[in-house]
């Protein structure tokens, strides 16, 4: 039964122009004033979200885009900071991307956000999936195999030493402690300084391929997955396999439990209106994310029409109009959108926390005027 209700905010800034007709992605460029007005964005979106009583406000950990699409770089600092400026609402990771961190560091840095903020911010991990971020700061992603490797062993790590009063580690990447002597000893555990307050740790994922090897990691650790928003479809095969692992462990779950879905909507009198007004901010998600995967295998002629003016609808990529027939977008007035999510619960009933974002590029005017109306006309039907 879904009780739970999220939003996901990337982190981009206000744009001068939107759309497939609008300046290319790898053309844009933002002065550091303006890519500031991020954190100003993601104040008022918490502010609101807190009013509302929204479960969640997730942001997503990226670095260096000039560009002004995904300008959050440490989601714990932001997180901390907007606890204090609210009072109920959580603060989601998604995610960090681990492969970008020294495991230790980022435990740490999680176990002062959660003491902080008394526990309001949500853990979560990913692997990447910007060559430019993951490569720059030394993780692997352009070997794929080494990049599951590396995010499996720091895991591992990472859960050791959230739950562990000491703990030590040998693999292929990291040796932990190091070996050597210490103040007279011959160093051989390590303990966490500080832990964090709330024991055992709740971590969250993307599920993405579904693959069994990802899923069993995921179960191992008892970790959940957000699904959608880009990141998959929400297939049934998805949610099956996410059901079908946890059995493999021995674990009996409900469809859909353990998952948080992710669904682009944007709300208007009439699903043709929605539809219209979404556009722009639909090709403006394309443009950014469609080069990196987010909507299928893309051919190379694809990925160049898509990186220049006017080129999405001559991409041959699915359309806003598709992407609500999938279930990846909802857009018309909120009873539909009620009627939509009942009929998600019901074919998901394990199915408790669902989280609803506006499109890349998407105004802060709107964003907020979104938020409003799906919390106070959605929402309460399912309270």
């Amino acid at each position: 039964m879904i009780k739970r209700f999220s939003s996901l905010f990337a982190g981009h800034v206000d744009f001068e122009d939107i759309g497939e007709d609008a300046t290319p992605v790898n053309e844009r460029r933002y002065s550091n004033e303006h890519l500031m007005t991020v954190f100003d964005k993601a104040e008022a979106m918490a502010k609101t979200m807190d009013a509302l009583g929204y479960d969640t406000l997730w942001f997503a950990e990226h670095h260096f885009q000039r560009e002004g699409y995904e300008v959050i770089p440490n989601v714990l600092m932001l997180s901390q900071h907007l606890a204090h400026l609210t009072k109920s609402l959580k603060y989601g990771c998604g995610f960090n991307i681990t492969p970008m961190w020294h495991p230790l560091r980022l435990a740490e840095d999680y176990a002062v956000a959660d003491i902080l903020t008394k526990g309001r911010v949500v853990f979560g991990v990913g692997r990447g999936y910007h060559t430019r971020e993951v490569e720059t700061l030394g993780g692997p992603l352009l070997d794929k195999e080494a990049n599951r490797e590396i995010f499996e062993e720091q895991v591992d790590i990472l859960f050791k030493a959230f739950h562990q009063d000491s703990f030590s580690h040998e693999g292929k990447y990291y040796t932990l402690p190091a070996k050597v002597p210490y103040r007279g000893y011959d160093l051989k555990e390590l303990t966490l300084v500080p832990r964090p307050l709330n024991q055992p740790v709740e971590c969250w994922q993307p599920v993405v391929s579904a693959t069994d090897r990802g899923l069993d990691f995921m179960v191992k650790h008892g970790i959940k997955g957000v699904m959608g928003g880009g990141s998959a479809l929400l297939a049934m095969s998805s949610v099956k396999a996410f059901q079908d692992a946890h059995k493999r462990a021995g674990i009996d779950i409900e469809l859909g439990e353990n998952l948080c879905f992710g669904i682009s909507y944007h709300l208007a009198p009439t699903h043709e209106q929605a539809v219209a007004e979404a556009q722009k901010y639909y090709e403006e998600h394309a443009k950014m994310f469609g080069p990196l995967g987010f909507l299928g295998r893309l051919k190379p002629e694809q990925i160049k029409s898509l990186g220049e003016r006017g080129g999405v609808s001559k991409s041959g990529i699915p359309s806003l109009e598709d992407a609500c027939e999938s279930g990846s977008w909802y857009c018309g007035p909120p009873e539909g959108f009620i009627e939509f999510l009942k009929t998600l619960g019901d074919a998901f009933p394990g199915l408790d926390h669902v989280n609803v974002q506006s499109a890349m590029g998407t105004p802060q005017s709107v964003m907020i005027e979104q938020l409003e109306w799906f919390g106070k006309e959605v929402m309460p039907s399912f309270r």
